[in-house]
């Protein structure tokens, strides 16, 4: 068994961070689980302090900043490096993710999978409850990417994953800037690269019922300008790989 940390970033989640956990707790009960909160200013961090006392897996993280995704990730991947995980979990704590998957996606990991997705683009992942031009917007924004950076994963935005923390080793946590979609495609975009492997599973993605959505017109256009960065950047390599895979 791998020794697992679940990550879980929040802001202002009290309506659905109770329900996580318990549903955390059912489906993964030997992981540790490490709640990194930004400025949340409704009762997240009360609701996690309580169930803090009687459980020692669970940890929070207060900052009084709203730092982002990718900096509460990062700062999570380095705190599992320096405590000796073997695998972090990344999941969002809307309950659009459902942990009753994650025994099977940490397996893949133990069979030495370096990365895996949780995806929603492959045959048998679907999306519920968002409305049509999210979809096709998400959709679009992962095409975009793949092709952009040769990417053969179909769901590079996807936040709900396991790496192991020998794939973390080996990439450089500290050049990591990006936030939100951009930040899982970087960071799938650094694991390539690296030569990790990458596994796609299909998960049932449902958007939240409860809380606001923190995905705004930034995220989507950071995402878009550090794709068309990386592709002008990377060019010549990137030609290489597309050869490779065509003669693969």
């Amino acid at each position: 068994m791998m020794r697992t940390l679940v990550v879980v970033p929040t802001h202002n989640e009290a309506d659905n961070i109770a329900e996580l956990l318990d549903a955390l707790d059912a489906h993964v009960p030997e992981a540790d689980v490490l709640v990194v909160d930004d400025a949340s200013v409704d009762d997240t961090r009360a609701i996690v302090r309580e169930r803090v006392v009687a459980d020692p897996r669970l940890r929070l993280i207060e900052r009084n900043e709203k730092l982002g995704l990718g900096n509460a990730y990062v700062h999570a991947f380095s705190i599992a490096l320096d405590e000796g995980y073997d695998a972090v979990v990344e999941i969002d704590a809307d309950l659009s993710h459902d942990p009753a998957v994650l025994p099977m996606m940490l397996d893949l990991a133990a069979r030495d999978i370096a990365v895996v997705i949780g995806s929603r683009y492959v045959p048998g992942g679907s999306v519920v409850g968002w409305p049509r031009r999210r979809t096709w917007l998400s959709r679009w924004g992962n095409r975009y990417a793949a092709i952009a950076l040769g990417l053969a994963i179909n769901d590079a935005t996807a936040g709900f994953r396991v790496y192991r923390t020998d794939t973390l080793r080996s990439i450089d946590l500290d050049a990591v800037r990006s936030e939100g979609y951009g930040f899982q495609i970087e960071m799938t975009y650094r694991a390539v690269a690296a030569g990790c492997s990458i596994v796609e599973v299909p998960i049932t993605f449902r958007d939240r019922v409860a809380g606001a959505s923190k995905m705004s017109g930034n995220i989507v256009r950071e995402a878009f300008l550090l794709v068309t960065w990386w592709a002008i950047r990377d060019a010549v390599t990137l030609r290489r790989r597309r050869r490779a895979y065509r003669e693969a």
